[in-house]
């Protein structure tokens, strides 16, 4: 984005251990004024232990918990051990002090990876320390004040960043809900228009007869709307059963007497193109070669493997029938298919 600098993770921790680092050579220029060097010296060696693992690189951006404690528990410590070797009623104590930047720095990283309140606590207890210590006048020659506004500061940008990633992530879910219910709306839009203009196309011809012959029909006329009606239904319950060739043999088998039922309940939604038409070409050449007196053909929404399921049921036999009520009157299967989702394509000999 134009205006925005972006700085990469490295080059931040680089800085960070440099600046650090940094401290650490103040402390070691001014090892001439403590009353012992070692108490210093260990000071400095726990200060960095705490500083590299702070500043690792391949660890995640929120420090964890244990971690935290530790660099609170440095901030505790490391004060007591240099203030111990040090006369804090002294006006001139120059970088011997160190240990209060090195304190702000490491708590200014700690608020940085998200452990703000660690990180006041224990810039918290360095400001008591000082102030026990040294004295109130102290504070602004120790450097105390810097420090506390750093970790301040780092807080404040770190709860801001925190509260703008998550505004940024509801942005972005709300986003992402408008523009699919807006790509919902817009597919039930077309959705509508199409099936709209089918049934324009079915039922155009026969309301201009209807209106020509002023509604007195023709029993083959009435039969021909009924035919349209059982379309029009089609469009609406059999949704994506329907191509061209299905169209077809449904109407060929109504017109020879069969009940035919088209009910797709959304199992083939994600079928499109070859494997759509293949599917559906299938089931138009098993509705053309059965005989059966009522046909079911209804998508398969719990199968992962089935498609569509088509079903034909033939009527009694009369002459069975007619043997008594003893005899078996239930209606026969004459068919039953299921399509598979994948359906291997006929190739000519």
């Amino acid at each position: 984005m134009p205006g925005v600098v972006v700085v990469s993770r490295t080059l931040a921790l680089i800085v960070a251990a440099f600046f650090s680092g940094y401290h650490v050579l103040l402390g070691v220029y001014s090892l001439d004024q403590p009353a012992s060097v070692a108490p210093i010296v260990a000071a400095m060696g726990l200060y960095v232990v705490a500083t590299i693992a702070s500043l690792w690189i391949s660890s995640p951006m929120r420090m964890s918990l244990p971690l935290a404690l530790f660099n609170v528990g440095v901030s505790v410590a490391i004060p007591l051990i240099v203030g111990s070797q040090l006369d804090g009623s002294s006006t001139n104590l120059g970088y011997a002090t160190w240990y209060v930047a090195a304190i702000g720095t490491l708590m200014t990283i700690t608020a940085a990876r998200k452990r703000p309140q660690l990180a006041l606590l224990g810039v918290g207890v360095l400001l008591l320390h000082s102030v026990v210590w040294a004295g109130v006048g102290e504070l602004g020659h120790m450097g105390v004040i810097g420090s506390v506004v750093w970790v301040v500061a780092a807080a404040l940008l770190t709860r801001a960043l925190v509260k703008s990633n998550r505004d940024a992530r509801q942005y972005g879910r709300a986003e992402r809900e408008a523009s699919g219910w807006h790509a919902a709306q817009e597919a039930h839009l077309y959705e509508r228009q199409v099936r709209l203009t089918q049934t324009m196309r079915l039922a155009m011809p026969m309301l201009r007869r209807i209106s020509e012959s002023d509604g007195d029909l023709s029993e083959a006329d009435r039969q021909e709307c009924r035919l349209l009606e059982a379309a029009i239904r089609d469009e609406i319950r059999g949704r994506r059963l329907l191509n061209h060739a299905v169209r077809e043999q449904v109407m060929a088998a109504r017109r020879r007497g069969a009940s035919v039922t088209l009910l797709d309940e959304g199992g083939i939604d994600d079928l499109n193109g070859s494997a759509l038409e293949i599917v559906l070409n299938t089931l138009a050449t098993a509705i053309s070669r059965t005989k059966a007196d009522r046909i079911i053909a209804r998508t398969s929404a719990d199968s992962a493997t089935i498609a569509v399921t088509v079903v034909g049921l033939s009527s009694p036999d009369p002459a069975v029938s007619a043997l008594g009520p003893d005899s078996s009157g239930e209606e026969e299967v004459d068919l039953w298919i299921e399509i598979p989702r994948k359906v291997e394509p006929r190739t000519s000999a």
